[in-house]
């Protein structure tokens, strides 16, 4: 009896241990950090070659959006596949009209900015580590319905990246890749409403998400087109409010 009240005694320290890890607080890092890891995601997002490379974790994002929508809205997510052009499909399937695909086709592009805000606010917060085992989490329940090996591997190499960061860097460390990630979806999220506004400015992207949005609410695709530039710049200034402490 006594071996087994030590073992569960042991157990529950590390159960306790572990969960006041995920919930605890980390002091803010200094100003520079901050602003260091803003320029990096900057560097990241700004440069076309290096956004031809960083795109796909935006990708990432954005598919995520549209298969947490549809099955938030009650559809049935069938696959999401990732391509090396960094642009993906998400196929889900249920009513082809209605309110539920409305939110699903709405969720992609407004999908990475409101989550660089969400984890702001955590990081606003000094929830370091739990800002980093929440992504993780996300990305192996997307990792589930990736459907394509191209899509398996930049989702499991993403994975691992906030795995490995938060299980085995120090807190320096662990603020600095946090923040990163988080102003990159900020900064990431902005630029894609741009891209696809210069495409439909010239003939392409005919079956965008704006454009089956304009479908589905008979409201112009320019009009979502302007509800995807406010989201994400709205986001951008407030999640950088937020990491800034301003």
């Amino acid at each position: 009896m006594e071996s087994t009240h030590s073992a569960f005694t042991l157990g529950s320290a590390s159960v306790g241990g572990l969960w006041d890890r995920l919930t605890g607080t980390q002091p803010p890092p200094e100003t520079w950090l901050v602003v260091a890891t803003a320029l990096l995601a900057l560097a990241a997002v700004g440069p076309r070659p290096l956004w031809l490379l960083s795109r796909n974790a935006i990708t990432i994002a954005h598919e995520g959006g549209h298969g947490l929508m549809a099955l938030v809205s009650g559809r049935t997510l069938e696959g999401i596949r990732l391509h090396s052009d960094t642009s993906g499909l998400t196929v889900s399937r249920g009513r082809p009209t209605g309110f539920g695909m409305i939110l699903t086709a709405a969720a992609g592009y407004t999908a990475p900015p409101l989550l660089g805000l969400g984890g702001a606010w955590l990081l606003a917060s000094g929830r370091v580590t739990l800002l980093l085992w929440a992504a993780t989490a996300l990305l192996l329940a997307l990792l589930v319905m990736v459907r394509n090996a191209y899509g398996v591997l930049t989702v499991v190499l993403t994975g691992a990246a906030f795995l490995l960061v938060s299980w085995l860097a120090g807190p320096e460390p662990q603020a600095a890749f946090a923040y990163t990630a988080v102003w990159f979806l900020l900064l990431g999220g902005v630029r894609p409403a741009f891209e696809l506004q210069a495409k439909r400015r010239h003939g392409g992207a005919p079956d965008s998400d704006a454009d089956q949005l304009a479908r589905l609410t008979h409201a112009p695709a320019g009009l979502w087109l302007l509800v995807f530039h406010v989201v994400s710049l709205t986001s951008l200034i407030g999640g950088g409010t937020w990491l800034l402490d301003l």
